[in-house]
């Protein structure tokens, strides 16, 4: 299978740096809105199957242009959202937000046991991402397209295949729109096409004023 890892739009929570991962979620910015309707093109070249989205409703609309375009339905799969900040819900400054990359870093980099303040741990993360994949891997074996969420896909793939590493996910940004291709199964592990961390439609959609700690590289 090749999976086309999607981050979504940009959300008002992205421009603040507020850690929110809660359901639904916010929707998305105007510029998100555009980042979105750039995503057909961007990927026209692409023969997709499929296209999966969370549970959060800014994959939702990240995805709909694309759906639309290709007439295809956006499925909502649980275990594709992004990684609950527990304790760290709804806040925004530098030491909650290094305190969140720290600990979904540490479970790619094999730490498992550590826990969000008041959330999950990478086993509890882990268990439902690749259940999710697992179960589209299990109905698809071409091309499909994932939107998801910054750190829950920096993390998966740091985590899930042989050739990205914590190190290189942690010193490369997944803007909104950013995508990550992979390629290969739960079964026999995956390996990275391509990581291209800008906004699909191009550097005019990028926001290098929004404080996006999800996205960021990190020193």
């Amino acid at each position: 299978m090749r999976l086309l890892l999607i981050r979504h739009g940009q959300t008002p929570a992205n421009v603040l740096g507020r850690l929110d991962t809660a359901h639904p979620g916010p929707g998305l910015t105007d510029l998100g809105q555009r980042q979105a309707e750039a995503v057909p093109e961007a990927l026209r070249g692409e023969a997709i199957d499929a296209i999966f989205v969370s549970t959060l409703l800014r994959t939702q609309l990240t995805a709909l242009p694309l759906a639309t375009e290709r007439g295809l339905e956006r499925r909502i799969t649980d275990g594709l959202h992004e990684i609950e900040a527990g304790a760290l819900e709804g806040l925004s400054s530098y030491a909650d937000q290094m305190r969140y990359m720290e600990v979904v870093f540490s479970w790619a980099a094999g730490d498992l046991d550590v826990a969000m303040p008041g959330g999950p741990n990478g086993r509890d993360f882990f268990a439902r991402f690749d259940a999710a994949i697992e179960t589209i891997g299990r109905e698809h074996d071409g091309t499909v397209a994932v939107v998801s969420h910054g750190a829950a896909i920096r993390t998966w793939i740091a985590s899930r295949t042989s050739d990205v590493n914590v190190r290189y996910a942690a010193a490369h940004e997944l803007a909104n729109t950013g995508i990550v291709i992979a390629t290969g199964s739960m079964a026999d592990g995956w390996t990275v096409e391509e990581w291209d961390g800008a906004p699909m439609g191009g550097t005019q959609l990028a926001d290098p004023s929004a404080d996006d700690p999800t996205g960021e590289a990190l020193a």
